[in-house]
């Protein structure tokens, strides 16, 4: 049996805890290998103890993480090091204008120090091969999943939307700032926006929200609560390497609106509409007419997103052992 340690930062976003709590408990991946959870400082991944053949990184790559993850790879030379990226894509470059080049500097010398990288989504490894971020023999694309059972199973919403949630870390990212300003322009008196999540941008949208009481911050609550609640979900991301939510809401049979950026492209289905212009009037628009409609969704089948994410393992798994003629296969992913 396959040995995975998953080390990974102790805090660890709202999306990425519920794709490291799938790795960890699901039957299929367990079959492949035994998987384990290993929090760490995202500056001092070299600190972790690990017993394993592979290392995988969940760490998000800056220069502050450099150090840590160099100390990594020199504790543990003839180990395999492989890393998951999270958190950059085309359309967080395309946003950072002033560090454009610093990013991508970071970037090439943080996943120089792995063996393997794995994308979670197609566009974000197109960009990857196109800024030569990575060599092509060396990157892998494995979408993620969460536990979605409770969510196949979620009633329906009935009889026209009137509740619409966002779900996610309160953070420029998200674009929340432009949801709250898009439902202010709605006319609708029956109509709710519930946020559920946390981040460095509560406090200002709780301020730009503070006339209208038909919008709600709740904080951080489980996934399948939020879904439980809304008729529809809105991910007006800025940028987006995958956004594991589009994913949930389709299984939960919620519609969802979406900015379709970066990997949020690959996750369009009967159920979706794209909002590709992030402007205020656009959104408005959008919302009102999701509230115009009825709720019922199309759900998409969980097994779909489950499938892929075990066959991505599986095929890197199998990838990484034939480099490893001879030895005991165990794996660690931080």
């Amino acid at each position: 049996m396959l040995r995975i340690a998953h080390l990974h930062d102790d805090r660890a976003s709202y999306g990425l805890a519920r794709y490291l709590a799938f790795l960890q408990s699901d039957a299929g991946l367990g079959a492949l290998a035994e998987h384990r959870l290993v929090p760490v400082s995202r500056f001092a991944a070299g600190a972790a103890r690990v017993e394993a053949n592979v290392i995988v990184s969940h760490l998000p790559l800056s220069w502050h993480s450099l150090p840590g993850l160099m100390a990594l790879r020199a504790r543990h030379p003839g180990t395999t090091l492989v890393h998951v990226e999270h958190n950059h894509c085309e359309g967080l470059l395309a946003a950072s204008t002033r560090r454009r080049g610093r990013l991508r500097t970071s970037l090439r010398s943080g996943l120089a120090l792995f063996d393997h990288v794995v994308a979670v989504s197609q566009a974000q490894a197109r960009w990857m091969r196109r800024h030569a971020l990575v060599p092509t023999g060396q990157l892998s694309v494995i979408p993620p999943s969460s536990d979605l059972s409770a969510l196949a199973t979620l009633p329906g919403p009935v009889g026209p939307v009137r509740r619409i949630a966002a779900v996610g870390t309160l953070h420029r990212q998200k674009g929340y700032d432009i949801l709250v300003q898009a439902f202010a322009a709605v006319t609708a008196p029956e109509a709710r926006l519930d946020i559920f999540g946390d981040g460095p941008q509560r406090a200002e949208l709780r301020t730009m929200a503070r006339h209208d009481p038909r919008v709600t911050l709740h904080g951080e609550v489980p996934a399948q609560a939020a879904l439980r609640l809304a008729d529809a979900i809105a991910i007006p991301s800025r940028w987006e390497p995958f956004g594991l939510v589009a994913q949930e809401a389709q299984v939960a049979g919620r519609k969802v609106l979406m900015s379709g950026r970066d990997g949020l492209s690959e996750q369009m289905g009967p159920g979706t509409v794209a909002i590709a212009d992030l402007s205020v009037g656009a959104w408005s628009r959008a919302l009102s007419d999701v509230l115009a409609a009825p709720a019922e969704a199309p759900r998409l089948p969980a097994e779909l997103p489950h499938e892929a994410t075990l066959q991505g393992w599986r095929a890197l798994l199998e990838r990484v052992a034939l480099r490893q003629p001879g030895k005991a296969t165990g794996f660690a992913t931080i």
